[in-house]
Parts: structure tokens; C-alpha cells; sequence
């Protein structure tokens, strides 16, 4: 698990792909204090495992179905990745419980300044958008953000300076692609409300029960 606080930016290094997966090296610093095999780190996100590591490298193997689902098949060598590791039991929960496992890819569609902040319009598809709240939360690239608005066809966040400097939302353009996990609460609501209708023994799960104890 982990929070979308982005520790640090890494830098690609070197992208091996085979036909239809790929090895990436990742340069870094601080994700690798203490790091030791088969840990996990996100990547733009993307839970991955450290297959082996220097004092300023590590290296992941990432599936075929891991390609298909993320914007890791578009990176190539010198682009910037956001980076954090696992949370520690114990640790502050400063963003949202985020898995690590991209429901989708999102395209960006517009920034626009406002004062100190920044707005970023992204374009996502009804499978992804359905799960959206307004005032809820979305990981973007591994990033933890709260959703300001959301219609039928995009979502809105706002990005202030510290998100800015210390993430590479800010740094792309209009029209690239970035991972989207949502909130997995609203698929575990509508996994079981979905399990209640194809049952026919009885369930004290309903909507009202959800909302009675906090989950929705």
C-alpha cells in the first residue's frame, strides 16, 4: 500500500523491452535508503518490485498486462518518474490508501493558472469516471489529489506550488498520458452491492448500512 505522497523524482535510465514487457532502470536517491530486494515502489504509481539496486539505481521488471494498463510502455530513457515507497504500519497517512494497481490511463487536457494554483482538466474514460467524486480522491501518476470537479467526460484538480516542485504533473504537456487509480472504496461498494443482487440469500448490506457505518 501507499499514500500518493511522492518521496522523490527519479530518472529513467535505461528501458529494456522485450515483445511485449520491459526491465527499466530507475535512477534515484532517497527510495533506496534501506531498500532491499522485492521491495516495492511506486512508479508513476505503478506498484513495482525492485528486482536489484546500487547506490543510485534500481531496476524493476514490468509485465505485458503492466504495459497495457499504464504510461510506462511511453517512457523512454531520461524522463522523470514520481517515486515512493510502501507504507510502514505506523507511518502518517498524509494522502489516501493507494495500491498501486492503475485502473486506467487518463490525457490531460488543460492547465490554467489560477492565482497560486494550477488547474489540470484530465480526460478519462465512464469506466474510470464513475468511480470519481467531487472533494474525493484520484491518484495521478502516483500522486494523491482531491477532485474539484468532475462531469461526464473530464475531472479537474489543483495543484498548489509544494505538489508543483516536488512531482512531475507540472512538467507535461497537453495531450500526454498518465495513470489513474481511483478511490478503492467505490469498487469495493459497488463489488458487493453487485454480489447482493445476484444472491438470493439475504444481506444487511444496502446503501443505508454503507452510510450508516462511514463507507460511503
Amino acid at each position: 500500500m501507499f499514500t500518493g505522497l511522492v518521496e522523490e523524482i527519479g530518472i529513467i535510465e535505461s528501458i529494456l523491452k522485450g515483445s511485449k514487457s520491459a526491465k527499466i532502470l530507475i535512477k534515484a536517491t532517497k527510495v533506496l535508503e534501506k531498500v532491499s530486494l522485492g521491495d516495492s515502489i511506486a512508479t508513476n504509481g505503478v506498484c513495482l518490485t525492485v528486482t536489484s539496486f546500487t547506490n543510485d539505481t534500481f531496476s524493476v521488471d514490468v509485465m505485458a498486462e503492466t504495459m497495457r494498463k499504464s504510461n510506462l510502455n511511453s517512457l523512454k530513457p531520461g524522463d522523470k518518474v514520481n517515486l515512493e515507497r510502501a507504507l510502514r504500519l505506523g507511518d502518517r497517512l498524509g494522502g489516501h490508501l493507494v495500491s498501486g494497481h492503475v485502473d486506467g490511463i487518463g490525457t490531460i487536457k488543460a492547465f490554467k493558472k489560477e492565482d497560486n494554483a494550477i488547474w489540470v482538466s484530465i480526460k478519462a474514460p465512464s469506466s474510470i469516471l464513475k468511480y470519481i467524486i467531487q472533494k474525493g480522491s484520484i491518484a495521478i501518476d502516483g500522486i494523491s489529489l482531491t477532485v474539484a470537479y468532475v462531469d461526464d467526460e473530464i475531472f479537474k484538480v489543483s495543484i498548489i506550488p509544494h505538489t508543483k516542485d516536488a512531482t512531475t504533473l507540472l512538467t507535461k504537456n497537453i495531450g500526454t498520458l498518465v495513470n489513474l487509480e481511483c478511490d478503492m472504496i467505490g469498487k469495493y461498494v459497488e463489488k458487493l452491492l453487485a454480489f447482493k443482487e445476484n444472491t438470493p440469500a439475504q444481506s444487511n448490506i444496502d446503501m443505508n448500512f454503507l452510510s450508516k457505518h462511514g463507507f460511503i
